[in-house]
């Protein structure tokens, strides 16, 4: 946690933030909300959202500082009454007195066309989920939507857009367009199916209704809490925009992921298989914990894939007969020792057999060479061997060297 804080408080959008990485990210325009660019070959973006009522100032602010201490870079609150837009006013003011001006999104719903109009006053970015911002009872008796009854609704809605879009794009702000699975208008399930395509059909319907009115400051979403409807929706959205020269920034997330490891593994396989194919600009792990508990998360898989580099990457091997020490009690003295830097890559290698070769990309690897000794390695060249008993502290010694440590903050 420390490592994030660190390294985005002093340094979110330098070079250094972006490693070498072989995935060919899909080109995107450029969306800035407040002091960050979302798209446009920027740095994956982390979000994650608060879970205090929007109502109580002292404690939304209290909320979003610490999620912006560990490093998320946009915080996202919600808005379901113009009270709670006014109370954001509040909660920008107070930010920027008390701390800094955090890029702040408003989570406006059900009938939200005067609260969206309120609340674009004061935040960065609103996001508005196309299924519920013209809110309709479905109807039992229905059974279809005629095109003319498809296209009024549609103008009915267009014009209701219309202020809000108006005011974002006199303010240079910023829209998502955030569609979910679970809540898609009743026209287009009845037209399209509780399918991928009804999502992207929806996404389309609000896009172009914003380029009607020459407003493109938009980030989009289509978020299921199914990984396969997840991914499925942002692959065909992705084909339909290249057809139709859109190239609107994507945020990327698993909706209702739930908790602990199977959260953190289904969030995984949606937005990280997604970010290996090169869609995504930026990100939120959606998970029924604390939100604090999201961003690391989120670092996490952006650092595997080679997006951010924010911490320690540790490359270890399994274990197995050949190794000579504990290798687990040894990865764990190493990470206790190192977790503080920022950008190293730090091997930790059970026997000389697969050792140099397996770790021949780190900076630095502790490789077992004989019972009771190891050897130290700057990338591929083998430096000293050592006592074991020695090892972790000649390995810091190594680093020092090199000009490479910072103390512990």
């Amino acid at each position: 946690m420390t490592t994030i804080s660190t390294f985005i408080t002093s340094n979110s959008y330098s070079n250094e933030s972006i490693t070498s990485t072989i995935i060919p990210r899909r080109k995107t325009r450029s969306v800035r909300v407040s002091k960050v660019t979302i798209g446009g070959g920027s740095p994956v973006v982390v979000q994650s959202m608060i879970n205090e009522d929007t109502l109580d100032i002292v404690g939304s602010v209290s909320a979003i500082r610490r999620l912006h201490e560990i490093g998320c870079e946009i915080v996202r609150v919600t808005v379901p009454s113009l009270a709670h837009a006014k109370a954001v006013a509040e909660i920008k003011q107070q930010l920027k007195q008390t701390y800094q001006d955090v890029p702040l999104v408003a989570d406006v719903h059900h009938n939200g066309m005067k609260i969206a109009l309120e609340v674009a006053n004061y935040v960065d970015k609103v996001r508005i989920n196309p299924g519920l911002y013209v809110f309709e009872k479905p109807s039992n008796h229905r059974s279809e939507y005629t095109q003319t009854e498809f296209e009024e609704i549609g103008d009915k809605i267009r014009e209701t857009l219309k202020p809000l879009v108006i005011s974002l794009r006199d303010q240079g702000k910023a829209m998502r367009i955030g569609v979910n699975h679970g809540s898609l208008a009743e026209r287009m399930l009845f037209t399209y199916g509780d399918t991928p395509e009804g999502m992207v059909q929806s996404a389309l319907e609000f896009i172009r209704i914003c380029e009607s009115f020459d407003f493109r400051n938009l980030i989009i979403s289509l978020k299921a809490s199914k990984v396969p409807v997840m991914l499925a929706a942002y692959r065909l959205l992705v084909k339909r925009m290249d057809e139709l020269g859109m190239d609107y920034p994507l945020h990327l997330g698993v909706t209702e992921a739930g908790d602990g490891e199977y959260g953190r593994i289904k969030s995984t396989a949606g937005i990280a298989t997604l970010l290996a194919d090169g869609i995504g600009d930026t990100i939120r792990v959606s998970l029924t914990e604390a939100p604090e508990k999201e961003i690391p998360v989120c670092y996490s898989i952006l650092q595997a894939l080679g997006l951010r580099k924010t911490m320690v990457e540790y490359v270890a091997c399994p274990s197995c007969g050949r190794t000579l020490f504990n290798l687990e009690e040894v990865l764990h003295q190493v990470r206790e020792a190192t977790k503080h830097l920022t950008g190293l890559d730090i091997a930790v290698m059970g026997c000389i057999v697969n050792g140099p070769g397996e770790m021949a990309d780190a900076d630095y690897g502790y490789v077992g060479k004989q019972p009771g000794y190891i050897s130290l390695y700057r990338g591929r060249e083998e430096i000293k061997k050592v006592p074991e008993s020695k090892g972790v502290e000649e390995l810091i010694n190594l680093i020092k060297a090199d000009g490479r440590w910072v103390d512990r903050p």
